[in-house]
């Protein structure tokens, strides 16, 4: 039976927030605050029924697939009012971790660019899908647009899938990850059967019309036309395949900037822990010699060769090292006038707790989880640093997701204040 509810507020999801005549909380997805609505409900979960009262702010999705993808969670909501509350995410995260400081305005991200997209694969009774899972669910909606993805990877659905055709069997699953770089298409499959030599020849004349510059299959490479380059000259980058990588240019850009400028006049010696293939590294080696520190072998290999083919940069060293189980320590921290951090949504809990009893002058960290940046930041606040700026960055549209970038700056030991906090 539907319940008539009242929409308080959003969830970190974004789902709406509502309480039931009985005093549970539940929650309502595709909801905004202040809205009417009337939903089954299960559990802690309420089914969308119907709209009595609509939000002023709700607006038309720009996607078909809407609601029943289950990648985007808020394209109904009018931009500015989106932006403040994942502004807000930032805020608590902070706030829960009793840090009182400013957080700027979130940098927006416009639609349609995405560059890079993991697709499920899956081969049913009508062929061959290319898409995402369904909301709450693992079957695959063969997705027939997408308001997200750069137009090189929107564009060629039917031929991605069409590539994959020979590896992926009946009742089988598998994963493409697909990249857009400035030579083509750099594009993974994992997960499918083991090619054969037919498979490799058909493969790599179906590769070889000039979209995609580089296929491999589980680690092998099967063709490759043109090396995958990310150039932001004088700087290359250099993507592992399938490896990790900032989801989108505008953000990648921006969250850049924000490292560099936080580093301002270092002086000295960088450490960019978590480097990964050189996001921040090769922009900071434009003005430093930088030491970039990362555990995985391939992403420092895809860095040594844009070493060699990015021009004007400083010297920059390598080194392979699990930062989690072996984090940098204070006597080793010494010799550099600025770290940055860049982990997984795990943060780097270890890592911060080295850096807090260190005296490197500036650090900045920059995370995809509030949470734990945030948490990550109490620990360099109670060891003597002072949180000097926070900047949230929308890298994930449309989604509950959001980076931020957290400058600090050594301060007296004991000193525990940022600046008041502003909710609005």
């Amino acid at each position: 039976m539907a319940e008539t509810l009242t929409i308080t507020s959003l969830g970190h999801e974004g789902d709406g927030i509502a309480e039931t005549a009985s005093g549970r909380k539940v929650f309502v997805p595709f909801t905004l605050p202040g809205e009417v609505v009337t939903a089954e409900i299960e559990g802690e979960r309420g089914h969308l029924v119907s709209i009595v009262t609509p939000s002023p702010d709700r607006v038309e999705p720009p996607c078909r697939h809407f609601t029943v993808c289950g990648g985007c969670a808020l394209q109904h909501w009018a931009p500015e009012k989106y932006q403040a509350w994942k502004r807000d995410l930032v805020v608590h995260a902070f706030a829960q971790r009793g840090i009182e400081t400013e957080v700027d305005p979130v940098v927006p991200l416009a639609p349609h660019t995405r560059r890079r997209a993991v697709f499920t694969l899956a081969r049913g009774e009508q062929g061959i899908v290319l898409g995402f899972n369904k909301r709450e669910s693992h079957d695959v909606l063969a997705i027939e647009e997408c308001p997200l993805l750069v137009p090189e990877i929107e564009t060629r659905r039917d031929k991605l899938a069409a590539l994959a055709n020979r590896l992926v069997d009946q009742g089988k699953r598998a994963r493409m990850t697909v990249v857009s770089t400035d030579t083509g298409l750099d594009v993974s499959l994992e997960g499918a059967r083991k090619p054969g030599r037919a498979d490799y020849e058909a493969l790599g004349r179906a590769a070889t019309d000039g979209a995609i510059c580089r296929l491999t299959v589980d680690g092998a490479e099967i063709v490759m036309s043109r090396v995958p380059e990310i150039r932001n000259d004088p700087i290359v980058l250099y993507p592992s395949p399938g490896g990790f990588l900032q989801a989108t240019a505008p953000s990648e850009l921006a969250m850049a900037d924000l490292v560099d400028a936080a580093v301002g006049k270092a002086g000295g010696q960088v450490l960019d822990l978590f480097s990964g293939i050189g996001t921040f590294t090769l922009k900071l080696a434009r003005r430093f010699p930088v030491l970039a520190v990362e555990g995985e072998t391939k992403l420092l290999q895809a860095l040594d060769r844009s070493m060699r083919f990015s021009k004007g940069i400083k010297a920059v060293t390598t080194r392979r090292r699990d930062l989690f189980l072996n984090p940098m320590a204070p006597v080793e921290l010494k010799e550099f006038k600025a770290v940055v951090f860049d982990p997984p949504r795990a943060g780097a809990k270890a890592q911060a707790e080295t850096l807090a009893k260190s005296v490197v002058p500036k650090i900045v960290g920059v995370s995809c989880n509030p949470a734990t940046l945030a948490r990550d930041a109490r620990i360099l606040i109670d060891g003597g640093y002072r949180l000097t700026r926070v900047t949230p960055v929308d890298q994930f549209l449309w989604s509950g997701h959001i980076e931020a970038v957290a400058t600090f700056e050594l301060a007296r030991k004991g000193a525990s204040k940022g600046r008041p906090v502003r909710l609005s």
